[in-house]
Parts: C-alpha cells; sequence; structure tokens
C-alpha cells in the first residue's frame, strides 16, 4: 500500500491533477494552465524541488525569491521589513506591472493620503496583501506563495495575472515566522525515512515539544497584532502602514481531516466592522467558491473562524478598514496524510488550494478594483469626519506612568494618532497632574481606537441568546476566544473619555519614555514601586551589583507616602560609579528615582527597620518541554527576561528529578500538566526545593500537581462545577438508589448531569481582584488589579492557617471588568483566590490560578510577576 502511495504523490506533483492541464517551459511550476516565460527561473532549477514535492525552508524561499525579483527587476521588489529572535530575515516583495512600478512610491504616497482620510489624487491603486506561515508549521502557505510569485510574474498569457498585475499592487508576505518554520522543517527532514508516511502516529507528524507553531519566544504569532511584543509582529505592522492594504489575507493550515475555509467568518462579528465591509467578504467569497468549484476542491465557510477578537491578522486589519480574512486548509503536516474518511491529502494539495485561493483573492480585488478603492477611502474617512465619536480617550500619567507612556506608544505604532499633554492639567472637570495622554476618536483609525480602548466590546445580542440556548442543551459554546481585551485595564491604566482632551504633542511611538525624578542623593535613591519601568530598574541596577533593599510597608517622608513594595538604593552601600550608573539605568528605562537627603521619615518604618529586607539577583529556573503549555512557558519566559530584565534556566521536564536544585532561588512551573514528565521524583525534589528554602511559583492548571498528595504544597481543591457534588465512591457496585419521579426537562437534565462535571469554559474574560494588603506579595496593588480568566479552573480559598489569598476575586457584582462571563461562573469565582501564597519548611510556593503572563499583554500584572520571582526570595532567604 505504501509503494502505491508515493507513486500517487509523485504522479500528483509532477503532472498535476486531471483537471488541469500543465503546459509551457516550466513544468510543474504553476497549478493553472499557461504559457511561461523561461527567463524567470523555476523552483525547481533553483533550488531543486518543484513545488510541492518537499517543504521548501525559509532560507531557500528567501534564496529563490532573491532570483525572481533579480530576473524580473521591472514588476518585482523584495524588502526587508524584521528580523526575528534568532536572526533570520523576514521579507516581503511587491508585485505589479512595469508601468506602475515605475510610479510605485507615487501609488503608495496616494494610498497614505487616502489612509489619512485625504482626497486620492489619482496615483493610488489597491493593495492586496497575502500573508503566509505566521503559524510555522503550516507548511504549505509558503509554498503557495513561492507559486504564486513565480505565476504572476512568469505566466505570459494567463489574462488574470494581466488584470491582477495592471490594476493592482500584490505584496506577499511569504514567512511571517522563519524561526518557526525552520524549527519544523528541521524535525520533518530528520524524521524522515524512506519514504513519507501518512500514519498521524508516524514520527514526521508528531512534532517535538515546541512546535513550529510559535516564533522563538514561543508566541502564537497570529495573537500578537495590537500587543506587538515580538519583533516579527512590529515590523509586519510598520510595513503594512506603510502600504496601506485594502485587502489582507492571512493564509493558515488546520487539521488534516478538514477540507478549506475561507471568508465570510462565523459570528461573532465585532460591531465596529462595518456592513459595507461584509458585503466584500462575500464578493471575495464567492469569487474563491467559483474558483474552487472550477477544480472540484470542496470548502466551507462561516461556520468557525469569527470576526471578533482584534488582535490576529484578519480582525486587526479589518478594524483599520481593510478586508481581513483568514484562509485555511487541511494540513498534511508533512508531504503526506492519512485522513480519517480513507482518502491521501498530499502536501501538494494544500499548496494547491493556498495558491489557487491567492490567485482568487488577487482577481477579486482586480475585477473590482474601484469599489475596494473607494469603500476603503470612505471608510478611513468617515472615522476621521467623527463617525465613532468627537472626544478622546484620556490615560492619566499618574497612575502606572510608565505603562500608560508605553501604552501609548504602542497605539501609535499602529498608526493611531496619539497625542501627550506634558505637565499638570485639568479637563472635563478632572485634574492630572502629571499630564495625560489623549487618543481622539475621530481619526481614520477609529474604530481600531474604540475597539481596543472602549471598557468593553459588546458580544451581539442575538449570538449571546444562541450560546445560552446551547448550554442550556448541554452543547458546547461557539467562542473562539477571549471575550476581552480593553488594553487600559490590562496595562492597570486609568482611561476616561471627555470632548475637550484634544491638544498635545504628537507621539510617533519611536520616542524614549523620560525619567521622571532625581537619582543623585545624600542618604538613597528611593525607587517607587508602581509599574513596569520600576521593576525593569531594579532588576538591572541588581544586575549591575547595585545594593538595595525593599520595604514591606508604607512610608511617609517630605510629606510624599512611598508605597509598599519601594525600593532603597543606599548611598552608603554603593560606589560613586554604581550610583552614578543608577542614573543611566534610570534614564535609558525611562523610570522614576525620588532623591533622599536623609533618613528620617514621619510615618512608617524607618529606613533602617527590620521592614526592608536586601534584595539580591534571583537565579530563575523556569520548567521546560513536555508537560507544560509551550504558550505559557514562553510568554513567561519572555516577561521576565524581556520585561523585566532577569535570565531564565530552562530545565527540561523529565530532568527535574535528577536536577540540583539547590542553585536556584526561584522555580517556574508554567500551565500544564507536568506530573507525568516529571515523575514522582521530579515532584519530590521540587517539594525538598520548597522546604529549604526555594520559591516555586506553580501556574494555572499545574497547580494541580503541588495541590494533591500528602505532602500538598498549596492546601487548596478544584472545584466542581457549581451545584455540583462529587459522586459517592464509597457505594457498592450493583447497590439499589431511591426512585424518582421526572416531572420536566429540567428535572431530567439534572438528573443526567455529571456530578463531577467542570464549570463550563470562560472564553476569556477581565476580572477585577483584591488584594489581601498585609502581603508582601501583593505590593503595587492596594487597590487590586484586572487579570484574565479562561478556562473552567476555579479553586477554593486558602485557610488562613496554611497561607495567603494574595490576590482574590471580587464579589461577584463587582467582578467583571470587561467580556462576558457565564452568570454561574460569575457567582462562583467570587471570593475565589487568584494568586495564593503558603510557606513550606523555609520555602514557599505561589499559586496562580491564571497565567498573569498570557500573550504578554497583560503588563499591568508585571509588578505581581516580579513580586514572585525578585522579591519572594529576599522574604524567605
Amino acid at each position: 500500500m505504501k509503494h502505491h502511495l508515493v507513486r500517487r504523490i509523485a504522479a500528483f506533483v509532477a503532472f498535476g491533477f486531471a483537471s488541469i492541464s500543465l503546459a509551457g517551459a516550466a513544468l510543474a511550476q504553476s497549478f493553472v494552465e499557461a504559457e511561461f516565460d523561461p527567463s524567470i527561473p523555476t523552483l525547481t532549477q533553483l533550488i531543486g524541488h518543484q513545488p510541492g514535492e518537499r517543504i521548501t525552508s525559509p532560507e531557500e524561499t528567501v534564496r529563490y525569491l532573491e532570483a525572481l525579483v533579480a530576473a524580473a527587476p521591472d514588476r518585482a521588489r523584495m524588502m526587508e521589513y524584521a528580523t526575528s529572535w534568532q536572526g533570520r530575515p523576514l521579507h516581503y516583495v511587491v508585485l505589479t506591472a512595469p508601468e506602475n512600478m515605475a510610479r510605485i512610491d507615487a501609488i503608495r504616497a496616494d494610498m497614505a493620503n487616502i489612509a489619512a482620510g485625504r482626497p486620492s489624487n489619482g496615483d493610488a491603486l489597491p493593495v492586496t496583501w497575502l500573508a503566509y506561515s505566521v503559524h510555522g508549521n503550516e507548511i504549505a502557505s509558503t509554498d503557495a506563495a513561492i507559486m504564486m510569485a513565480y505565476h504572476l510574474l512568469a505566466a505570459t498569457n494567463d489574462p488574470r495575472v494581466q488584470e491582477i498585475m495592471s490594476k493592482t499592487i500584490v505584496v506577499l508576505d511569504p514567512v511571517q515566522n522563519p524561526d518557526g518554520r525552520a524549527r519544523f522543517v528541521s524535525h520533518f527532514r530528520n524524521a524522515l525515512g524512506l519514504e513519507p508516511i501518512g500514519d498521524r502516529q508516524a514520527a514526521e507528524h508528531d512534532e517535538t515539544w515546541p512546535s513550529g507553531r510559535v516564533n522563538h519566544y514561543m508566541f502564537d504569532l497570529n495573537r500578537d497584532w495590537f500587543t506587538l511584543s515580538q519583533p516579527e509582529t512590529r515590523g509586519k505592522v510598520k510595513a503594512m502602514l506603510e502600504w496601506n492594504p485594502v485587502v489582507v489575507a492571512d493564509v493558515h493550515e488546520m487539521g488534516g481531516d478538514e477540507t478549506y475555509f475561507f471568508a465570510p467568518a462565523a459570528d461573532p462579528v465585532n460591531p465596529n466592522i462595518t456592513s459595507a465591509q461584509l458585503s466584500l467578504y462575500e464578493l471575495i467569497g464567492r469569487n474563491n467558491a467559483r474558483n474552487f468549484d472550477q477544480i472540484g476542491e470542496p470548502y466551507f465557510t462561516r461556520e468557525v473562524f469569527d470576526l471578533f477578537y482584534p488582535g490576529y491578522g484578519d480582525t486587526w486589519n479589518a478594524h483599520q478598514g481593510a478586508i481581513g480574512m483568514t484562509y485555511e486548509q487541511g494540513s498534511s503536516r508533512g508531504l503526506v496524510w492519512e485522513r480519517r474518511d480513507g482518502t491521501v491529502l498530499p502536501y501538494a494539495a494544500g499548496v494547491r488550494n493556498h495558491f489557487v485561493a491567492s490567485l482568487s483573492t488577487a482577481e477579486a480585488v482586480a475585477m473590482n478594483a474601484e469599489r475596494f478603492l473607494s469603500d476603503y477611502a470612505q471608510y478611513r474617512r468617515a472615522n476621521a469626519n467623527g463617525s465613532t465619536g468627537s472626544g478622546a480617550y484620556v490615560i492619566d500619567l499618574s497612575q502606572r506612568r510608565w505603562n500608560a507612556e508605553h501604552l501609548g506608544r504602542r497605539l501609535a505604532l499602529q498608526g493611531v494618532e496619539v497625542l501627550r499633554q506634558s505637565g499638570p492639567a485639568s479637563v472635563c472637570g478632572r485634574s492630572y497632574p502629571q499630564g495625560y495622554i489623549a487618543v481622539p476618536q475621530a481619526q481614520p483609525s477609529g474604530k481600531l481606537v474604540r475597539s481596543l480602548l472602549d471598557k468593553n466590546t459588546q458580544l451581539p445580542r442575538e449570538f449571546v441568546v444562541e450560546q445560552e440556548k446551547r448550554r442550556s442543551v448541554d452543547l458546547d459554546h461557539e467562542l473562539y476566544d477571549v471575550t476581552a481585551w480593553s488594553v487600559g485595564a490590562m496595562s492597570g491604566v486609568k482611561i476616561d473619555v471627555c470632548n475637550g482632551a484634544l491638544g498635545g504633542t504628537p507621539l510617533t511611538g519611536a520616542e524614549p519614555i523620560a525619567s521622571v525624578g532625581d537619582a543623585s542623593a545624600a542618604y538613597a535613591v528611593a525607587v517607587p514601586w508602581t509599574d513596569s519601568g520600576q521593576a525593569r530598574l531594579v532588576a538591572l541596577a541588581l544586575r549591575e551589583g547595585i545594593e538595595a533593599s525593599s520595604t514591606d510597608e508604607a512610608f511617609t517622608k517630605n510629606g510624599r507616602t512611598f508605597p509598599r513594595g519601594t525600593v532603597l538604593f543606599p548611598v552608603a552601600r554603593n560606589t560613586p560609579e554604581k550610583m552614578a550608573r543608577l542614573r543611566e539605568l534610570a534614564a535609558e528605562i525611562g523610570a522614576e528615582t525620588v532623591a533622599l537627603g536623609d533618613s528620617w521619615v514621619e510615618d512608617g518604618p524607618n529606613l533602617g527597620s527590620s521592614a526592608f529586607k536586601r534584595l539580591a539577583v534571583p537565579k530563575i529556573a523556569i520548567a521546560w518541554d513536555e508537560g507544560v503549555s509551550q504558550l505559557s512557558a514562553g510568554a513567561l519566559r519572555y516577561v521576565i527576561e524581556q520585561r523585566l530584565g532577569l535570565p531564565v534556566v530552562p530545565i527540561r521536564t523529565n530532568r527535574f528529578g535528577r536536577a540540583d536544585l539547590s542553585d536556584y532561588d526561584v522555580v517556574i512551573v508554567p500551565d500544564g500538566s507536568p506530573r507525568g514528565a516529571m515523575g514522582s521524583g521530579g515532584i519530590s525534589n521540587l517539594r525538598s526545593f520548597v522546604a529549604g528554602g526555594g520559591v516555586l511559583v506553580a501556574v494555572g492548571n499545574s497547580l494541580r500537581t503541588f495541590a494533591s498528595g500528602e505532602d500538598a504544597l498549596l492546601s487548596v481543591e478544584r472545584e466542581a462545577a457549581l451545584g455540583r457534588s462529587a459522586k459517592d465512591e464509597s457505594a457498592e457496585a450493583g447497590s439499589l438508589t431511591k426512585a424518582e419521579e421526572i416531572k420536566s426537562e429540567e428535572e431530567y437534565r439534572e438528573l443526567i448531569a455529571d456530578q463531577q462535571a467542570l464549570p463550563d469554559t470562560l472564553p476569556g474574560a477581565l476580572l477585577n481582584t483584591v488584594a489581601d494588603t498585609e502581603h508582601f506579595l501583593s505590593a503595587g496593588y492596594d487597590g487590586g488589579a484586572v487579570v484574565l480568566a479562561s478556562g473552567s479552573q476555579i479553586f477554593t480559598p486558602l485557610d488562613r492557617s496554611n497561607g495567603s489569598n494574595v490576590m482574590r476575586f471580587a464579589a461577584a457584582d463587582a467582578l467583571v471588568e470587561s467580556g462576558y462571563v457565564w452568570d454561574e461562573n460569575r457567582r462562583q469565582l467570587a471570593f475565589k483566590p487568584y494568586m495564593m501564597a503558603q510557606g513550606t519548611g523555609r520555602g514557599m510556593t505561589i499559586g496562580f490560578a491564571h497565567d498573569p503572563s498570557t500573550r504578554a499583554f497583560l503588563d499591568g500584572l508585571d509588578l505581581l510577576i516580579a513580586n514572585a520571582v525578585l522579591v519572594a526570595p529576599s522574604r524567605v532567604r
């Protein structure tokens, strides 16, 4: 069977599909019949394989596209737009007719006019942006991009090519995640044997940890669009803002048993997406359907992949006025995949389908060029004229100042108009003693502004009704991602709306954050524990050997109250050179420092009190590999290393049983189920580590590993769903039970309900928490914090005799900050722990019921993470 399978694959690749005849000099270089210009190099000639015959690596992709551009410089340009964490360049290729390429700068400048809401001068052409392989193991898309570039440059008698090239600009972004793709290609080539194997259990389909889906820091780059935490995303967004595409197709893959998905998307649709945009989704979808029907390829639409969360490539671009779409092909995850229905999916089939969808999308834009351009112009112009509002969002700079400044710059990097008012100001009846950042509502990106800065984005009512109806009959809900992403709440800053706050100096996003205060002092320099910049300053200063201590209690000096957690750098314990370096670091980061002339305080502990504990650079390890979530591990490491500035040592989970943990101050176990990978020896070793004075930080589902057994490190239990109770396991098998009359369907459903069922899965919402202000781990959060909660995990509170519920969820009526929460989840989560701490021996276990580092977009929780990994070791040492 296998040999027959290989022959079928070879025939498929070399001779194309039965419904498509290949002609011309470049046999099997395109799946569309045409004559091809022999001066345009083929993939076979340059790289050595035909499209779909092998999985092209990132380096091979760049080398081939460079050759295409060199062969047709009048129709193609290649631009480098970013460098990955591992040093790989990211490129896009611009394709258009020679007469357009000759005036490409004028076209781009006029598109910028339109994007700014100004009238066109007649130079603009619609830009179609086709992006591939944002998930590195979604492999066929990059080879489709290669084929697309070749076909547009080499096909000499395809009328669609002429129309696309003459009426539009096509931009191909062939490899959005080169580090992840390189990881997958290496894995696949290392596992390949005598022939490709379609068995889904084969090693070539079973990726090692981490998978190729994620980038170096193990981020899902398709959730990073408004967070801009990764260099690949920042470069891509900057490039898109330079071209202002009217259509963006983000080309993905899904499970190999599926067919092909393209727009229109599923419900719910974000309310900031317009009806005019939805009609263009329909237009493109119908053209795709026509092309797929011609080749006899099945597809589906609307069933999944919604347009609600604005952190995806489709929805973020839709909020900019483009028609942003997700395309999904069933993936072979190698060169061949045996589907459950008995058919075979060759790699070349996925390449062909993505190529057809790409060509069809570009064709739809070209056939309706004027409409796409005019609709985009109308969208941007209406926003600029105030269709989204006439006031401004005002970000207070006196609350988490560094995070507020950083948020303003992050918005500016997304093409949002942002104004900064320096110095004290009063607007709309409120005083802003340190100034404010204003984000006008009336601007071309106004709908993106609303979606990101509104406290809440409402789900469509009819969708909510349908989901509640589904849940009432024990069906899963259809929410695909989180329901809340209010960036102000996630950054821990306060945002108001005011009609009078429209003045200030524009921010571009490139400006450094200015430091505040004076770091020269006769006695000490104080660093108030207030925001992410402060935590980074302390971490970097400690790494440079600058002596410091922090306080567990607030104190007042010279009329100013310094909050719990404030760090002191005493002059007497540091050389002049170290204090000078502290000043330099504060200026580089934009942190706040306060010079203290002497040690006298008006209230609170004296600066020599035992309330101040010496800080030291902690040695931090993190559980790495099978058993923990790659997304959680990557985000935690990223936040600690890149935002706080502390190095992290990854230790593979299967090594914990024999690892010497005595050198470490902190061990982090990310979200996951590590028990199996660590084994009983690893769990026991971690218990000994804590008893000996270490700090264990357990996150998300990993809490269950350390909250069970005779020597549990956290005395909490996971709760079943509200109203359920565990079944009586002591009852004898076959014993009789009381007969009951069932009087209604409601009673029937209650009787068949699983009494051990977990709470219904929470899609993801922003919730309010309340701090235990007596515990040092809550320093910086006297007023509570906004956190992200998702999933079905709810824990019982810690008994006071065992530990502290450092941060607990607010009461039910005050719980939800933003997003949609099932009513029973809201009631059950109230007063339950979010962050907890329990001592064992000389050490401490810290538990986060939900990951505070998720997607790196909760920077308002950076101080909580710093408290756990930087401050806690000094308290148990």
